[in-house]
Order: structure tokens, then sequence, then C-alpha cells
């Protein structure tokens, strides 16, 4: 079936690249940075420093992962993120808190871009997996276009456990609001694997929870798009340029080729830790070139035929109704 791409927003809105941590948020960012039209802004709420609790970039107290923002007595979060949004960076505030060199160095990137981009008439762009659950509000309070990148489910759980990541459930228990607005029919289940040494259990379930409150309360408000990872992977020519005019971004050459690279083979490469790369700024999730082959196969080294078994009975249901909500970016460019 066809889903007709929202009207673009005018120029001055935010953008928001969101979707759980490992789904490509910041591969799509970099992407879209490409334009020359957007500000990256790295995951002002992510809780850990460096990137979060930088009150230049985000002058706001972020106090769990995946903090979850509403209407509700949100004044602290609205002012704050109106000057995020206008590129507006608090550098007093900044130094208040923060003044290592590395802090400094990012200080001088930051107030740069921002100011240049305020300027240049740019529209700020937040790639920030953390913010999923706060996708509504950003869109319906702050006026951003979100692109919620949703990755396979078995491909998900085999990258967390390449990377020894694990979730803690408290960080979503401890968030009275959200548990009330979204997450209630899963406490029971989040309660009895605290503490669990079932990886693959926990993995599935924060999968299921996180995009089972996607479908139901985010994928039908306008100005937000549900984007398949495997499928950007599978055609990014494609599904870029149709991305692009979606979030009335120009597809440009410079564009296409940066797309172009950031998807061909690299010898050598492989889906390790995180490292701090200068590489377009000061940033720890710098993408690396990879093929289709490799990006979309990689699960099968990580996870036994038992295991993916096992991932997609735990997810089938939510994973059924997401697969109906998203479709190759090539198809809908073609339609």
């Amino acid at each position: 079936m066809d889903h007709p791409s929202p009207a673009p927003r005018p120029a001055s809105g935010g953008l928001l690249v969101t979707g759980l941590p490992r789904s490509g948020t910041s591969w799509v960012g970099k992407m879209l940075e490409a334009s020359g039209e957007v500000v990256y802004v790295n995951e002002p709420l992510n809780p850990r420093h460096p990137p979060g609790h930088s009150p230049g970039v985000l002058d706001a107290p972020v106090t769990h992962r995946f903090e979850y923002i509403s209407a509700e007595d949100d004044d602290p979060w609205r002012r704050a993120f109106t000057d995020t949004l206008a590129l507006r960076y608090r550098l007093g505030a900044e130094l208040r808190r923060n003044r290592s060199a590395y802090d400094l160095a990012r200080a001088a990137k930051y107030g740069t871009s921002f100011t240049l981009g305020r300027l240049r008439g740019r529209r700020a762009m937040l790639d920030d997996p953390f913010a999923v659950f706060s996708t509504g509000w950003l869109v319906e309070e702050m006026g951003c276009q979100a692109v919620v990148l949703v990755r396979d489910p078995v491909a998900f759980v085999g990258s967390w456990r390449a990377l020894g990541w694990r979730i803690h459930f408290h960080e979503l228990l401890e968030q009275p609001r959200l548990v009330r607005d979204h997450l209630a029919p899963y406490v029971d289940r989040m309660r009895a694997l605290v503490g669990s040494p079932d990886w693959l259990a926990r993995s599935a379930l924060l999968w299921e929870a996180t995009y089972d409150v996607v479908d139901r309360a985010f994928a039908d408000l306008p100005g937000v798009r549900l984007v398949s990872y495997e499928s950007l992977v599978a055609d990014p020519a494609a599904g870029f340029a149709d991305l692009y005019g979606s979030l009335g971004l120009t597809w440009s050459d410079r564009a296409a080729g940066r797309v172009r690279a950031a998807t061909t083979e690299k010898a050598g490469a492989a889906d390790g830790a995180m490292r701090w790369s200068l590489r377009g700024g000061l940033s720890r999730t710098a993408y690396r070139p990879m093929g289709a082959t490799t990006a979309l196969s990689t699960y099968r080294q990580r996870l036994s035929e038992a295991e993916v078994a096992r991932v997609r009975e735990l997810t089938a249901p939510v994973a059924a109704r997401i697969a109906a909500r998203v479709e190759p970016a090539s198809t809908r460019a073609a339609g």
C-alpha cells in the first residue's frame, strides 16, 4: 500500500533522526548533513558526557536514558529545545559545567556551527536514539519532522551482543509518566528481567516495547516517518533521494556522492565498538563505510540459528505490525 510522504515543514522546523541505538541513526544523520542545509546535533538527550550533559547544546538536566518528555510540565524542556532548534548556543552555561580541553574544543565546534548555521538559515538536526520515546513531543510541541529508523530485531539484538550492551530496565521503569502513557503493558515483563542474565530476552523486549510504542503512539502523527534501515542499506541512492524529498532537503550531486562513499565496502570493515573520530567533527559515532552485503548479514556471525529463531518468536507480533508501516524507499520513490 502507498504511504504518501508528509508535506515538508517550513525550513525553520527542526529534524529528528531517532530509533533505538544501533538502528542507523548516526549514519542517516550524517547522510542528511551532506545536504549542507542542516546542522548536526549529536545526542543531546544522551545522559552520558560526552555527548550529553552539554548545556551549551541543550540547557536542561537529562536524568535517564530514553528520557520521556510530554506536554505535562514541560517548561524547562520547551525553553531548552527552543534554543537548540533555533541554533542558539549557550556558551556561558557550557563553560560553567564543562571546562576540559576536549570540552573547550567541542564548545568551539558547536558554537561555530550553531552561529554559522543560524546565519545561513540552516535547520537543526537532532541525531538522538535516546529521544525515541519523546518523538511525539518533539513533533507535536516543537514542530520537528521525525525520521524513526527501524532495524530488523535479529540484526539489532546481534549488534547489541557484539558490543556487549545491556538494557537496564530501571531507566524506563523509573519514569512514571513514560510507564503511565506508554509502557504499562510491559511493566511486569520488564521487572521480571531486571538483573536477569538472559541478555537476549532483555534486548528483544526493548525492541518489542519501543516499536510497539512507536506504532501505537507516533507512527500516525503528521511529520513522522518510519524508515527501514535494511531498505536504506539495500538501495541507498533511491532511499536517500526519497528521504531528502520528504524532508524538504536538496538532493544534490554532493549528497549523492557522500551516500555512495558511505555505502561502499572498505577492506577490513568490521562492526566493532564505536571509536572517537575527527572525521566530520568531534564525534564518537562516525559511520564506517560498509556495503549492503556486510551490513545485512553480520548477525549470522553473532547469533546461532536457535537464537535467531527465539528473537523472531519474541518480537513477531510487533515486527509484523511495524513491517506493514515501512516499505522499501525505492518502492515509495517509484510510486
